[in-house]
């Protein structure tokens, strides 16, 4: 098969969806590979490296007039008139929006969505959200101690003792835990929420205090349990209460990152106006939903703004501040998805008894196969 990786085109994206690491792997698999010039220049990934493993460098052109076009973000209308007949797109392709599924099946496109595959063990290895969410957890915690004004760790010097920041963390998916996990490593005192009681554990085994708000009912406790790894709405009864301990906590803190999202819907608010306002002068607050929405309404999308002494950081992608491993962990997982696709004679072939494959397809041959009501 002839396999193209376009450059990104979309504004402030710098990763790429094939590294020379996979490159080698397909074409050692017998594939064609065709690299837009340039692809992976902000992934720090020269042409020459791509050259060296044996393939094509070329046009946007050439990129997307092959068989199969790995992409990290969904086409944009300019690139859809240069798919070839009857193509194939790979990627993280927004199958929440039924526009941009639509404006790939008018292309006469089979596009397969990354972001919805099941959240299975069998998954894991092309799981692309826990991929590029666990970068996203690790730059929140750099931002955070890069705009906090003085040291995360405790220290004790001539001059004086130094506190430790207090990190508050709400939300314990793979970001959040990373972000725990990290901000471990830098020395600071650490506490964690969510609505799920099953990261407890998790959150108390890499060193941080689980803030507990009980459930009173049946439908609190069921709706905690979420749905293939993601939070569900909760009722109101028990987001009241939440948000109680949180503005207690969120007074204490130094640092504060909020990574709540539920896929396909407007991100939670975790955070009012009225508990920044009472936040520390110099505190700190990565929104990790900021394209969702936020977690806090007075987040402001990929902006660093002041608001009541507070800083709010609301970069809608971080994935894209550490695009060198970003790429290569997304490439792994693009890869892992095409032995999926392709068969043992390296055509490719749709097993829609594939419980992943099935799940990801968003259109096939020009036909919409996913619609979201």
């Amino acid at each position: 098969m002839h396999i193209g990786v376009p450059l990104e085109t979309h504004a402030g994206e710098t990763r790429v969806a094939a590294t020379p690491e996979t490159v080698k792997k397909l074409i050692g698999q017998g594939h064609r590979v065709t690299i837009q010039s340039g692809a992976g220049v902000a992934a720090s990934l020269p042409d020459a490296a791509y050259e060296a493993v044996g393939a094509s460098i070329g046009t946007a052109a050439d990129a997307f007039a092959a068989d199969i076009v790995l992409k990290v973000l969904a086409p944009s209308d300019d690139e859809l008139p240069m798919f070839a007949a009857n193509g194939v797109v790979i990627g993280m392709l927004n199958p929440f929006s039924n526009e941009t599924i639509g404006k790939m099946a008018a292309r006469g496109l089979t596009a397969f969505a990354l972001e919805a595959a099941p959240r299975t063990s069998r998954a894991q290895s092309l799981d692309v959200l826990s991929s590029q969410a666990n970068i996203a957890g690790y730059k929140a915690v750099m931002l955070g101690a890069n705009h906090y004004p003085r040291f995360m760790p405790m220290l004790m010097t001539a001059a004086g003792t130094v506190k430790a920041a207090r990190v508050l963390i709400l939300g314990a998916g793979v970001a959040g835990l990373q972000a725990i996990a990290t901000a471990r490593r830098l020395g600071a005192v650490i506490e964690a929420s969510d609505v799920r009681p099953a990261v407890k554990e998790q959150i108390e085994s890499l060193g941080a205090k689980f803030v507990d708000v009980p459930f009173e009912t049946d439908e609190e406790r069921e709706c905690a349990q979420g749905v293939g790894g993601y939070a569900r709405p909760m009722p109101a009864s028990w987001m009241q209460r939440q948000a109680q301990a949180v503005h207690e906590r969120a007074k204490q803190a130094d640092i504060i990152i909020t990574t709540a999202l539920i896929p396909g819907r407007q991100a939670p608010t975790l955070l009012q106006e009225a508990t920044v306002q009472e936040m520390k002068p110099g505190s700190v607050i990565i929104d990790l939903a900021a394209s969702q929405g936020g977690n806090c309404p007075l987040t402001e999308l990929d902006q660093v703004v002041v608001k009541h002494g507070v800083t709010l950081i609301g970069y809608a992608n971080l994935a894209t501040q550490v695009p060198a491993d970003a790429s290569a962990l997304y490439s792994r997982n693009l890869l892992d998805f095409l032995k999926l696709v392709l068969d043992k004679d390296g055509q490719f072939h749709i097993n829609l008894e594939d419980d992943i494959v099935a799940a990801c397809l968003m259109c096939k041959g020009g036909e919409a196969v996913r619609v979201n009501k």
